[in-house]
C-alpha cells in the first residue's frame, strides 16, 4: 500500500522512508520542487522513496494524481504551507486526516491567539495592524499565516512600526497582517504529538535568537532540563493551549516565551519541528519518531504516543548564515569537523551557485552542524565549537 507525501521539511525524508518500509508501505513523495530536497535524495538508495513532479499548489492536479494510484492508503503533510491543502484531500479521498475546519483555524495566528485568550491562556490579544498602537511598545506585526520567519518585525517605537507598515506593503503574505504583544524572555519550543485529542510533551528544545531587532534563529538544543516539577507544570499547560487551539491529531510543534509571569505562546505550528529538530528527536528520544507520521496517516495511533523514550544523547544544532548576501562559492572549515568533540555533521541548505539573500531570516541558511553531548547544554557547546570554524563564503 502506498502513502503520498505532500511535500516535506528540508530534513527528515530518510528517517520517513525508513519508517515506510518497516511498516511495509511505498513511500511516494509529490513536489513542485524536488531542488529542496536534493541532500537527503542524494544519500537515499534507489528505490525508497518515488518522486512525483507535480505542481502541488494545485489541489485539483493534486486530487487527480492521488486518485490515480489504486492502493493509496494515506496522505501525510507535514509543513505549514501545505497543511490545509492535505487536509482538503484526504476529506475529498475519504482517508484519515484532521479536520479540515480545525486546520484552517490552526493556521491563523491571530485566530489562534483568540481562543488561547478566551480560555485564558494568553495575556493579549491580536488586533489589526492599523491600530497596533493600541498594544503599546514592543509589539510584533506578522503575518497570520507565515512560516519560517518570514514577515515579522519586532516594533519597539512609532518609527519602526511605519518601517514595518511600509515594508509590509511590498511582502507577500500568507494571511493577512496582524499585531500581536511583544513577549520577553527565552524562546523555546514543546515538542508534541497528539491522538484523538491525547497529548504526549516528547521534551522541549531551546532556541537561540539573534539581538534585537532581526530575532534570526541561530542555534537550538534538545531536550532542555528543567527541573521536574517546571516540566510536569509545562506538560499539562501545553495540553490545555492544544486543546484550546482545536489541535486533535499530529505533531505540534509550539513556540513559547518564559516570561517573568510565565509561559506565552509565540505561535503554535501543527507539524514535526524544522531544521534539524526531527533527527534530534530520533537521537534523543532513542526511537524513529517518523513511524508515528505513518500510523497517523493509516488512521492508526502511534505508538510514540505511549511507548517508552528517552536514553539518546543531548543533541544541539547551529545555523549557518553568511555575512552579506550574494552568490554561494562554498564553505571553508569543513574539513575540521571529523575529530572534533561531539561527532558533529554537516548538513547542507544551500549548493554552491545559490543566490542567497534575505539575511533577515532562515532563508539565508545556508547549512547546519549537529553535534552530541550528554545533555543538551554540552552538546549546545560543542555544535558551537564546530560551527565557530565554518564560513560561508560568497560572492558579491
Amino acid at each position: 500500500m502506498t502513502i503520498v507525501l505532500l511535500e516535506a521539511l528540508t530534513f527528515g525524508l530518510g528517517r520517513l522512508a525508513g519508517a515506510a518500509a518497516e511498516a511495509g508501505r511505498k513511500l511516494v513523495l509529490f513536489t513542485g520542487n524536488r531542488e529542496i530536497y536534493r541532500y537527503e535524495l542524494g544519500i537515499l538508495s534507489p528505490g525508497r522513496v518515488e518522486v512525483v513532479d507535480i505542481d502541488t499548489t494545485d489541489i485539483e492536479a493534486c486530487e487527480t494524481a492521488l486518485r490515480a494510484i489504486p492502493d493509496l492508503a494515506g496522505i501525510i503533510n507535514s509543513t505549514d504551507t501545505w497543511a490545509l491543502p492535505g487536509a482538503e484531500l484526504t476529506a475529498r479521498l475519504g482517508l484519515p486526516g484532521p479536520d479540515a475546519t480545525a486546520v484552517r483555524v490552526l493556521r491563523d495566528k491571530g485566530a489562534v491567539r483568540d481562543l488561547l485568550y478566551e480560555h485564558g491562556l494568553t495575556r493579549g490579544r491580536p488586533v489589526p495592524v492599523a491600530v497596533a498602537e493600541e498594544l503599546g511598545f514592543p509589539l510584533v506585526v506578522k503575518d497570520s499565516s507565515g512560516t519560517s520567519s518570514r514577515g515579522v518585525w519586532l516594533v519597539r517605537d512609532a518609527a519602526e512600526l511605519d518601517r514595518a507598515r511600509q515594508e509590509a506593503k511590498d511582502t507577500p503574505l500568507k494571511g493577512r497582517l496582524i499585531a500581536e504583544p511583544y513577549f520577553a524572555g527565552p524562546l523555546y519550543s514543546a515538542e508534541t504529538v497528539t491522538w484523538q485529542g491525547r497529548t504526549r510533551l516528547l521534551g522541549v528544545l531551546s532556541r537561540q535568537l539573534s539581538p534585537e531587532p532581526v530575532r534570526r534563529e541561530e542555534a537550538a538544543a534538545f531536550p532542555v532540563a528543567f527541573p521536574e516539577a517546571e516540566l510536569a507544570g509545562l506538560d499539562e499547560w501545553i495540553g490545555q493551549v492544544l486543546k484550546a487551539a482545536g489541535h486533535d491529531q499530529g505533531f505540534a510543534h509550539t513556540e513559547f516565551v518564559l516570561t517573568a509571569e510565565g509561559a506565552e505562546v509565540v505561535e503554535i505550528n501543527i507539524r514535526i519541528g524544522g531544521a534539524m529538530l526531527g533527527e534530534a528527536l530520533c537521537r534523543s528520544l532513542g526511537t524513529n519518531v517518523y513511524s508515528a507520521m505513518i500510523s497517523m496517516a493509516l488512521g492508526e495511533e502511534p505508538a510514540l504516543l505511549t511507548q517508552e523514550i528517552g536514553g539518546g544523547p543531548g543533541i544541539g544544532f547551529v545555523l549557518a548564515y553568511p555575512a552579506r548576501e550574494g552568490v554561494l562559492k562554498g564553505w571553508s572549515g569543513l574539513d575540521r569537523l571529523p575529530g572534533l568533540p561531539g561527532a558533529p555533521g554537516w548538513y547542507p541548505t544551500a549548493s554552491p551557485g545559490d543566490q542567497i539573500r534575505h539575511l533577515a531570516d532562515q532563508r539565508s541558511c545556508t547549512g547546519i552542524v549537529l553535534a552530541e553531548g550528554p545533555t543538551a547544554e554540552l552538546a549546545l557547546h560543542r555544535a558551537l565549537a564546530a560551527a565557530g570554524g565554518i564560513t560561508p563564503e560568497i560572492d558579491s
